[in-house]
Formats: structure tokens, C-alpha cells, sequence
């Protein structure tokens, strides 16, 4: 397994198992299965866990699998929405999740607790029925401090930011100090967050990963299949209407591409991902074995060759090709 530097906190495997998976969100698996993935992934030198409450039984597989014993060198991640309670509630609202996400997966800390959900201005509406975000001076005035407080707590080593939405927000925070020590950024061939969000946006994805990096911040690319849209084919239900779906046909021309390589379009997709520049560390989204070893073959097959990049860039599939970043 190949390392990368993150940050600041010195290097991480370029791969790290992400818990929605393991956490049946990306379609059905056994509690027997995602603790097999589990151990396999860190047998395999995976040396990130990325966890979190919404992920399902993700956080209890993980308590489960290691008992509280996890080896020293893994590193894991939970998550909280703060949406928009009040500012004044931001750390005993961080507090409560984090302890009971330290209960379930039997740990004393953390090493980054990330604010999971977008981060808006001051001013202006959201969609209808939207309430999802934190709006930037309780970000400013009392996120950050409460993530600094449970820093001093011992609780957490570091904090981040999940940077999917709102890029002039996200740009700022990456910018302002104290910045967070990580962020998870969209890194796939469409540059699409696809269901993350909730209303379309200029994807600036990877001005977000080069000012992280720039900026010292551990980038954890995520969506590199983009929920299922680069593969050969969804294997869950998705839903009428869901922000997936058009991403699956928008892929065709991809999916071609790979079927005349012969090649695997989600192994080529992954291998994309870890070759865009600035990428830490990606974070998958497997739910067995099976799909765990195709990730690290791709790891292990390294990022794709210049030919082989241009030929995708060449279906035109990423808007706004030409945007400096």
C-alpha cells in the first residue's frame, strides 16, 4: 500500500475504508461480512477508518471487530451534522455524538471529528424544507471553538470539514485560522457529489482540494465512484428522482470506453481518483471483500497513464474543464 502525506498529521495508506459501506448504506451486507472487510482492510495496510452515527451499524462493527484494541498506527474519523441548532449548542451537541460514537466503537478518542454538513453565508435563502447547514458566524464563532475545547478534552486530535457544497464558504474556512486539519472533497471523473447536495452548484472540487493543499489541509477524496454512477451497474435500489441516476447515464460514454480497454470501469474510476493531484487519501465505499480487493488492485495498479486520462477528459463528462484550479 502506498502512503501519502496528510496535512499535518504525517502519512496515511492512500486508501481508507470508508463505513457506509460496511454501514449498509451503499446496498445490503452482513454484520459478519463488514467485520471481515474491517480486518481485511487494515491485513491489506489500510491505516484509516472513516466512520460516523449516520452510517448505521458502522460504528458498532468497528467496536465489535477490535474490541476497543485497535492497532496503535489506525487512525479513525466520525462525523456530526450541526445544521442549524444554535451556535451556543455547537459543543455539547459535538460532545454528545462523539461519546456515544466512542461508546459504540469502544475508543477513548478520535483523531478528527468532522462537521458534516454544508456551511452557508449569513445571508441568503436555502431550498425550501433545507435545514442541513450552518451558516458561516456560527462556523466561525462557536464551531471552531468547540472543536478546539474537545481538542483540549483529549476526546479528538484534529477536526474537518466535509467540503461538498458552498465552495466560497469552504474556500474561506480552508483559508481562516484556525483552519481545520482535513477535508473530504469530491474526487471522481464527473466531479459530481451527486446526492450530497441539494441544489446544483459550478463543481469546484478541485479548487477546494488544491487550496487544502496549499493550505497544509489532509485532503480524504470521496465519491470516486460516485455512489455507484461509474460502475457497470447499480447493485442497490435507487430510487425515482434520486441525483444518482443521471450521473449513471451521463457515465455511458465512460462505461464504453472501459468495455473496449476491457477493463473495469469502477477499478478504472478509482484509479482516476487516486491520481488526482492533491488527494490524501480516498475514501471507499465497499461493503464486502469482493469489492475490497478491487480497490486495492487499483491502488495497487497505480493512477492511470496520461493516455489513458486524456481519453476520459476527452468525452467531455467534467464541466467547466478549463476552470483554473
Amino acid at each position: 500500500m502506498q502512503r501519502s502525506e496528510f496535512g499535518k498529521y504525517g502519512t496515511v495508506s492512500r486508501l481508507t475504508l470508508g463505513g457506509g459501506g460496511i454501514g449498509q448504506v451503499w446496498g445490503e451486507t452482513s454484520r459478519e461480512e463488514g467485520i471481515a472487510t474491517l480486518k481485511m482492510a487494515i491485513d491489506e495496510g489500510i491505516d484509516v477508518l472513516d466512520a460516523a452515527p449516520g452510517y448505521n451499524v458502522c460504528e458498532a462493527l468497528i467496536g465489535e471487530a477490535f474490541n476497543g484494541r485497535l492497532p496503535e498506527h489506525i487512525k479513525v474519523t466520525t462525523k456530526y451534522g450541526l445544521a442549524s441548532a444554535p451556535g451556543e449548542e455547537a459543543y455539547s451537541r459535538f460532545r454528545a455524538s462523539l461519546e456515544e460514537s466512542l461508546k459504540a466503537m469502544r475508543l477513548d478518542r478520535v483523531d478528527l471529528l468532522f462537521l458534516h454538513n454544508e456551511i452557508r453565508p449569513d445571508v441568503g435563502s436555502a431550498p425550501e424544507g433545507h435545514t442541513h447547514f450552518t451558516r458561516w458566524s456560527v462556523y466561525r464563532d462557536y464551531v471552531i471553538p468547540a472543536f478546539e475545547r474537545l481538542m483540549d478534552d483529549g476526546l479528538i486530535g484534529g477536526w474537518g470539514l466535509t467540503g461538498v457544497a458552498k465552495t466560497p464558504q469552504i474556500l474561506d474556512a480552508l483559508s481562516t485560522v484556525p483552519r481545520p486539519h482535513a477535508v473530504q472533497a469530491v474526487a471522481n471523473l464527473l466531479d459530481s457529489p451527486g446526492g450530497l447536495v441539494v441544489e446544483d452548484e459550478q463543481p469546484r472540487h478541485r479548487e477546494i482540494i488544491a487550496t487544502a493543499q496549499r493550505n497544509e489541509v489532509g485532503v480524504m477524496g470521496i465519491r470516486a465512484v460516485q455512489a455507484g454512477a461509474l460502475t457497470r451497474r447499480f447493485d442497490r435500489d435507487v430510487p425515482e428522482g434520486n441525483r444518482d441516476l443521471p450521473d449513471f447515464d451521463k457515465a455511458a460514454p465512460f462505461r464504453a470506453l472501459c468495455a473496449e480497454w476491457g477493463e473495469d470501469p469502477a477499478i478504472v474510476a478509482h484509479r482516476y481518483a487516486l491520481g488526482i493531484e492533491g488527494v490524501d487519501t480516498l475514501v471507499l465505499g465497499v461493503k464486502n471483500r469482493a469489492e475490497l480487493k478491487d480497490a486495492l488492485a487499483a491502488e495497487a495498479a497505480g493512477p492511470l497513464d496520461a493516455e489513458q486520462v486524456q481519453a476520459i477528459e476527452d468525452l467531455g463528462l467534467r464541466p467547466n474543464m478549463n476552470r483554473a484550479a
